[in-house]
C-alpha cells in the first residue's frame, strides 16, 4: 500500500496555490485576442460547412426517396 501525505491545513494550501499561479506563464492580452479570433473564425466557416451540408441532404434525401 502506498504511504498517506499528511493532511494540509487551508492556508498552506491557500499558499501553494498562489505560489503554483506565479510559476504559470500567462499569454499576452494579444495573444488571448489573436486567438479568440482565430477561434470565432474556425467556428463561422464550421457553421457554414455544416449548413450547407444539411442544404445539400435536405434535397437530396426527399428526391432519393420520392417523398
Amino acid at each position: 500500500m502506498s504511504e498517506r501525505k499528511p493532511r494540509t491545513g487551508p492556508l498552506t494550501f491557500l499558499k501553494q496555490v498562489r505560489a503554483e499561479g506565479n510559476k504559470v506563464t500567462w499569454t499576452t492580452r494579444q495573444e488571448t485576442q489573436a486567438a479568440t479570433i482565430m477561434v470565432l473564425i474556425m467556428v463561422v466557416i464550421a457553421a457554414t460547412f455544416l449548413f450547407l451540408v444539411d442544404l445539400v441532404w435536405g434535397a437530396i434525401i426527399p428526391m432519393i426517396t420520392g417523398i
